[in-house]
Order: structure tokens, then C-alpha cells, then sequence
């Protein structure tokens, strides 16, 4: 069995034979994909098929039910398929937002006081621990998915000297975006930036006001991130994500330098939480000393206007993306950020730029701009004259005719993230913690020997990979198509990825996290049968007859002994006798469905998610 899948981690001319094998395929095929922006693949699916309406109230079929499971949660699984081919999609998402959340910090407490009656400390492992806990069992997957999303937008990461020695603030962050998934955007940005995780990530914690006497300026990069990147982006765009076009025929700036300079005026004096008493704001606690107990989970405080000598927050006059705040006598650090918050809030960019992102995480790489344009609706306005609701724009990303249509597995595909592949992988095959506790996994960064992700370790503020990635592929430019996820992809990745599985794909009784596959074994006898079943939960249905034929006869071709039996056994006990070779036939029957799952999950038609 092992010869068979083997790949050999040490031979860098093998790694790149593997990775120009997987990369080209994947690339070939995004570009038949069509797609892009304003091509004809994408302009072919656009208005077209029933509305998000009409979509909420179709009961789907089994192979529809697990395509819309896979981009709205960690991946199907048999149960969850057969529930949503009794109901209609509608009724799922609203089952799922009724769903209660489960907090990462709670976990993380028990854990800190298990570890410490041990002489041991919390640690980020820890938290993995607790993300795979709920990435694969927890019941409200979409707000599992939709949270994964939205830290891959709204970047922390333990790549951060500082936040590594904060694994409890990190997993407060991360149930921050959970709780956040399904309120509203406004409230959203506003618990991202005062949350003193951000703050530190994004050094703008005890930010200070300028000084002329010294040249002190405001800490620009929190201003910078949030509008780059967490709002409005670099260009004005038009609702379908389109860029607005000048005179010139050049995309216009959304902001300028001195729209930074201004909102780092505002984004002054915050600090650590302090309490719920004013006078316990002081300029120790400002500059991080006396810390109270609950300050990295907590959001941030203004201090200027509570203690004495805590002179911090700018009372100059603020000017950016034409607002402007008058020159204070006192400062006035609360209504400073409502006012700036609410000005990016309101900017028409927010829609179409963040919309346009959570499609690329969930369904496509490359939306139509009518796509776009519908997502931004929902954004705008949740047929309630509501703005920013994110129940809306989830329900509008995920029963868009374009999302569920199913002509649109030939137009539309993303490249399926490392992270969101082994959630899958486990998922499918109903794994389970022997401690309860999802252990074993921790980092899986290193591209040589893992996934070269890990959730909340992005390796920059840009997150794993950029929006608008386009990977140096003439076929990929013109096509007009991006592929984000080929950011994280290269030669030892790809040769790292099919290791990996390799390895965790086989049944290891020394491992915490042990997979299920009582299903597969009892499909084991006909190889077609154990591929069909590959099919609906790794592929939604939509494997091809290529890949299909050759896979069954790449399982087939493991031979399965006929039992044998004692000399002597009468033909009636047959039955309730086990044959002598059982352990040879189980072993052969396990080596079948090993192939099964691993040479699916390596294949390049399951790297692309359609």
C-alpha cells in the first residue's frame, strides 16, 4: 500500500515533477472555467436562473446538498447531506443562525487551569486545539466558515512576537468575529479595532497625539489597514466591484495621505481596558503596566477625558474623506471614532469591497460583476433599509443564482484553501478527538511537511494570500481570471500537501484525532461503489468520468483475498466462522479505501473547488 501512494519528501526534482503535474491541471483548469472580470464565462452565467428567492425555497438533491455545504461549511458529511435534502435552503441558513456559539475563550480558560494545576502554561497550541474542535464538530458550521472568512479579512496573527505570548486575547479576537458573523457590519469594525488584540497587531494601542516639540506624529498604520483593507480599498469602485474610472481613464484613488493623516489624529488615546472606574484609567495603565485581569480580552478605553495627566487623544481639527471635526477644547476620543467609523461605514466601497471577498472565501474566485452587484444590494440595504446586515449578505452570497446554479460548476471555481481541505478531509470521514480536546494538530505552516497554512497565522496583515493574486501563468492572465490561493502554492507545497495527507489520511491508533470509516470498509468489496461515495462527499457529484474510471480501477486493482477456513468446515457454518486470513482481507480491504481518499484529495480536480 505504501509504495503505492509514496511520495518521496526528500527529492526536490520529484516535489517539482508532483507540483508542475497538480499546478498546471489546476491552472488549465480555472482558465476553462472562463470567469474573470467581464469575460465571456462569467458574462454567460450572469442574471441568469432563478433568483435568490426562488433559490431559498428548493429542496435540493443529494450532490446540490453537499455542494452547498462545501462552500458554507468545513465540508459535508453524510448525516448533514441527507438533513438538507429534506429541507430547503432557506430554512438551513436560518436553522444555523439560530444556532447558539460556542466560545473558544471558555475553552481556553479550562485549558490555562488544567495546564497550570501541572506547573504548565496556556500556549497558541492550545488554541488550534480549540479551532479544530469547532471547525469539525461544532453544529454551527456556517458561522464556523463565515469566521474563518472573516480573519482572513480583518488579519491578527501569531506570527506576531507579541500576540504568540497572547493565545487567550487571540481566541478572544476570533470569538469576537464568531459572535460578529451575524450582527452588523458597523458594530464589526468597531470590535475590531478596539479589541487590544488589533490594537497591538496593528501598534495602535496607547497611540499618542502629534507633539510638536518632539516631531511626534500619530502611529499611522491602524488608519491605513482599516481603510486599505478592512473597508474601503485602494480605488473607488462601482457597486459590482468595478473600478471608477477618471477622466484619464485611470482608477481613482479612494483616499489620500492626508484622509490617513486625519483618521490617525482620531485613532489616539486608546489603551488597555482598565475597569469599569474612570480613575482607573491612569498614564501607568495607558503604557501598559498594572494590568487588570480581563484587559486582553476586553475592548480598549479612551483616557483623556477620566484621569489627570492622561493628555493623549488629538484635540486638533481632524479632516478625512471630506468629513471634518472642528479643533476641542476637550478632547472627545469616544465621538471622534464614532464619527470616523461611521463616515467608513457609510463609504459605498464597503459593499462591493468586502462583499466581493466573502464570495471569493465561500463560492468563487471570480464573481460576475452582477454577482458583486447583488451582494452589494444585500449589503446596502437587507429589505429593511438595514445597512450592513451580515445575515443578508451571507444569505445573498450563498443562494445567489449564481452560487447555486448548477451550470455554474463550469464557470466558476476556486482553489480550495489548505486549511479549509483537511476540515473537509475530517468532516467526511467523522473524525473524532479520543480526548475530547482535537489535539495533534497544532502548527500545519510548513510547507514541506504540512499545509503551509494554519488558521491565525497569517504571515502578514494581507492575509495568506491577496484577493487579486494572479500567478505569473499566460493562461491565467488571459483568461482575465485571479486565483488567490496559488499564493500559497509552489513546488514544495504541493509536494508538502500530498505527504500530509498521505499521512493522515491512514488510521494511526497513536493519534488523538481518529477518523471513521466503517462507511468506506462496507464499500470496500466494490471499488465503484467506495468511489461513488468519494464523489458526493469530496466532490459535491461532480467527479469527473475521467478521474472516476481511473480511480476504480486504481482501488480494484488492490486485490482483496477470498476468505479462507479451517480444513473441515461444514458449508452451514460458513457464515458465523471467521476465515483464517481475516486480518489479510480487512488489511487489503483498508488499503482500498486508503486509495480511495487519498488519490481524491490529491487529485487536481478536488484542489479545485466547483
Amino acid at each position: 500500500m505504501n509504495r503505492v501512494i509514496e511520495i518521496e519528501p526528500a527529492s526536490i526534482r520529484r516535489a517539482r515533477a508532483v507540483r508542475r503535474a497538480a499546478a498546471a491541471a489546476v491552472l488549465l483548469a480555472m482558465a476553462a472555467c472562463g470567469g474573470g472580470n467581464g469575460s465571456e464565462g462569467t458574462a454567460d452565467l450572469a442574471g441568469t436562473g432563478p433568483d435568490a428567492a426562488a433559490q431559498a425555497v428548493v429542496v435540493p438533491t443529494q450532490s446540490e446538498a453537499a455542494r452547498f455545504l462545501t462552500q458554507a461549511t468545513f465540508g459535508p458529511t453524510s448525516k448533514e447531506i441527507q438533513r438538507l435534502s429534506g429541507m430547503t435552503y432557506a430554512a438551513w441558513i436560518d436553522d444555523q443562525y439560530a444556532k447558539p456559539q460556542t466560545l473558544h475563550r471558555l475553552y481556553m480558560n479550562q485549558a490555562a487551569a488544567d495546564l497550570q494545576a501541572v506547573g504548565q502554561q496556556l500556549s497558541r497550541t492550545n488554541f488550534f486545539d480549540s479551532y479544530w474542535s469547532q471547525a469539525i464538530a461544532g453544529e454551527d458550521q456556517l458561522r464556523q466558515r463565515a469566521a474563518f472568512a472573516l480573519s482572513e479579512t480583518f488579519v491578527i496573527s501569531f506570527t506576531d512576537a507579541t500576540l504568540t505570548n497572547q493565545p487567550r486575547g487571540v481566541a478572544s479576537y476570533y470569538d469576537m468575529l464568531g459572535d460578529n458573523a451575524f450582527g452588523n457590519f458597523r458594530k464589526l469594525l468597531e470590535d475590531v479595532s478596539l479589541h487590544p488584540m488589533m490594537g497591538i497587531y496593528l501598534t495602535w494601542i496607547a497611540n499618542q497625539k502629534e507633539d510638536p516639540v518632539t516631531s511626534r506624529v500619530p502611529d499611522l498604520n491602524y488608519a491605513r489597514e482599516i481603510t486599505q483593507l478592512f473597508t474601503i480599498g485602494e480605488w473607488k469602485l462601482n457597486p459590482d466591484g468595478s473600478n471608477v474610472l477618471g477622466a484619464d481613464g485611470k482608477p481613482v484613488p479612494a483616499y489620500t495621505g492626508a484622509d490617513l493623516s486625519g483618521m490617525s489624529q482620531v485613532l489616539t488615546g486608546f489603551s488597555w481596558y482598565a475597569g469599569p472606574n474612570l480613575t482607573d484609567r491612569t498614564n501607568r495603565r495607558f503604557n501598559g503596566f498594572d494590568p487588570n485581569v480581563e484587559r486582553d480580552w476586553r475592548p480598549m478605553q479612551a483616557y483623556n477625558e477620566y484621569a489627570p495627566n492622561t493628555a493623549f487623544h488629538s484635540v486638533s481639527q481632524k479632516s478625512f474623506l471630506g468629513v471634518v471635526i472642528p479643533a476641542q477644547t476637550q478632547a472627545d476620543s469616544e465621538g471622534d471614532l464614532k464619527i470616523m467609523l461611521d463616515t467608513l461605514f457609510n463609504h459605498p466601497n464597503v459593499g462591493p469591497f468586502i462583499g466581493k471577498q466573502l464570495i471569493q472565501r465561500l463560492v468563487t474566485s471570480n464573481p460576475s460583476p452582477a454577482y458583486v452587484a447583488r451582494v452589494t444590494a444585500a449589503f446596502n440595504d437587507n429589505g429593511s433599509g438595514v445597512r450592513g446586515d451580515m445575515k443578508a449578505v451571507w444569505r445573498a452570497i450563498l443562494l445567489d443564482p449564481e452560487a447555486r446554479m448548477t451550470s455554474a460548476s463550469a464557470s466558476y471555481g476556486k482553489v480550495r484553501e489548505p486549511v479549509v481541505r483537511l476540515g473537509n478531509f475530517m468532516r467526511a470521514f467523522n473524525a473524532t478527538s479520543t480526548s475530547g480536546r482535537y489535539t495533534g494538530i497544532g502548527l500545519t505552516d510548513d510547507p514541506a511537511t504540512s499545509l503551509n497554512q494554519t488558521p491565525m497565522f497569517s504571515p502578514t496583515v494581507f492575509n495568506f494570500f491577496r484577493p487579486g493574486y494572479v500567478p505569473t501563468s499566460k493562461v491565467i492572465t488571459d483568461a482575465g481570471l485571479v486565483v488567490p490561493e496559488l499564493q500559497i502554492t509552489h513546488d514544495v507545497s504541493v509536494a508538502g500537501y500530498m505527504n500530509y495527507m498521505r499521512s493522515i489520511a491512514t488510521v494511526n491508533a497513536s493519534r488523538d484525532i481518529q477518523q471513521d470509516y466503517s462507511a468506506e470498509l462496507a464499500l470496500a468489496d466494490d471499488p465503484g461503489a467506495l468511489v461513488d461515495r468519494m464523489n458526493l462527499l469530496l466532490f459535491s457529484g461532480g467527479m469527473p468520468d475521467a478521474l472516476k474510471t481511473t480511480l476504480v480501477a486504481t482501488v480494484g486493482s488492490r486485490t482483496v483475498p477470498g476468505p479462507s477456513y479451517p480444513a473441515g468446515t461444514p458449508t452451514s457454518a460458513l457464515a458465523t466462522t471467521t476465515p483464517t486470513n481475516q486480518a489479510a482481507i480487512g488489511a487489503a480491504k483498508l488499503d482500498r479505501v486508503y486509495l480511495a481518499v487519498y488519490l481524491s484529495m490529491a487529485s487536481p480536480d478536488y484542489l479545485i473547488q466547483k
